[in-house]
């Protein structure tokens, strides 16, 4: 999908906690992006809405944003339980009549709607859906322990607080400190991103580990170090078993937690938040007990997503869990990746040893 500019549909949605798709393609690829079709926010310009993305416009109609010349249009929004509004659907034919492929993310494929499977065929379209599993996926067997490479899984207090962010940040780090490290997607955003994946939470539950464990064997191929996306929360009411399929089939030697600084409640973006989170140094210990009961891992650091926080606010959250948790914080995107790197590379150093050693002594 490298070729590909995008008119990107988050109509409503457009918003730093509403649009996680269209914000991260806006953030890693802005040149390929040629603007967002939002009525709400028609007018103003991605950095005017989420903080970051430049002058990409926002615009308020379908025909507005096929003017700029896109050649598919991508659904930049992931409402709950991934189903397509209705009134897209009138939008999307209208960009595959355009000359336009389509790419979604969503529960509801595309290619298995009648009318825009129709007429993309008709014209030669694509209908590119991200979040259809692969039919072939297997019962996990726990071949992703045997890796020699580093995996590090994010893990989280909630949904949407960083895990992809935290990993495609480290994974820049790390690639500029000369180390082969290699990001693992398992999210519709990360794939569109990267180009390769599985949507974890769009797979039959008895596979969801035989999905974890492929798409870590494949990422350690031609890699030192690991990064898998992590998904969910460990005591998320709705997506606790997503979170758990890739904690122990992607066997990680390390795990890094991701948390909102000012989220208090899971899903506090609801309207009715009751689900308390937990303190920080709670998650290290139930993360570190669940993965030990199959392979063992320990947390090593902590990513903070401070965005709605002022720059003092922001460090002192960071030196808040820190002095919490007793271990290296940051916000990997508003002060760097650096401490997450170190401490990721502190971790494979005594790996690579414990490993050394584990040979040494069976030979």
């Amino acid at each position: 999908m490298a070729e590909l500019r995008y008119l990107i549909l988050a109509d409503g949605e457009f918003g730093p906690m509403s649009s996680k798709t269209a914000n991260a393609v806006i953030r890693y690829q802005p040149d390929r992006v040629v603007a967002v079709l939002d009525r709400t926010q028609a007018g103003r310009t991605a950095r005017e809405v989420l903080g970051f993305g430049g002058d990409i416009p926002v615009v308020g109609s379908i025909e507005e944003g096929l003017a700029l010349g896109p050649t598919a249009v991508l659904v930049g929004i992931a409402p709950v339980g991934g189903h397509l509004p209705e009134e897209w659907r009138g939008w999307l034919a209208r960009a595959l009549e355009a000359g336009c492929d389509l790419v979604s993310g969503l529960h509801t494929f595309l290619a298995d709607d009648p009318l825009l499977a129709a007429r993309a065929k008709a014209l030669g379209r694509r209908l590119v859906d991200v979040r259809r599993p692969p039919a072939d996926l297997p019962v996990a067997s726990g071949l992703a322990r045997k890796v020699a490479a580093y995996v590090v899984l994010t893990v989280g207090t909630d949904c949407n607080v960083g895990k992809m962010t935290a990993q495609l940040e480290l994974g820049r780090e790390l690639r500029r400190r000369g180390h082969r490290a290699r990001f693992v997607a398992t999210g519709q955003t990360g794939i569109m991103l990267e180009g390769w994946g599985i949507a974890v939470d769009a797979v039959v539950a008895d596979f969801i580990a035989g999905a974890a464990e492929r798409i870590t064997l494949e990422g350690a191929r031609d890699a030192d170090i690991v990064l898998v996306e992590g998904q969910g929360s460990i005591n998320h009411p709705g997506y606790s078993g997503v979170t758990l399929g890739l904690l122990h089939r992607s066997c990680p030697d390390a795990m890094i937690l991701c948390h909102q600084a000012t989220r208090e409640y899971l899903g506090d973006y609801g309207p009715q938040p009751w689900l308390r989170i937990p303190p920080l140094r709670e998650y290290v210990r139930l993360y570190e007990t669940a993965a030990g009961m199959v392979y063992p891992s320990r947390v090593i650091a902590v990513a903070l997503n401070t965005y709605d926080l002022g720059e003092g606010e922001a460090r002192r959250a960071c030196e808040e869990a820190a002095r919490e948790t007793g271990l290296p914080v940051t916000d990997p995107v508003r002060f760097g990746p650096a401490l997450l790197a170190d401490a990721v590379l502190r971790g494979r150093a005594e790996y690579l040893r414990r490993r050394g050693a584990q040979v040494r002594s069976a030979s």
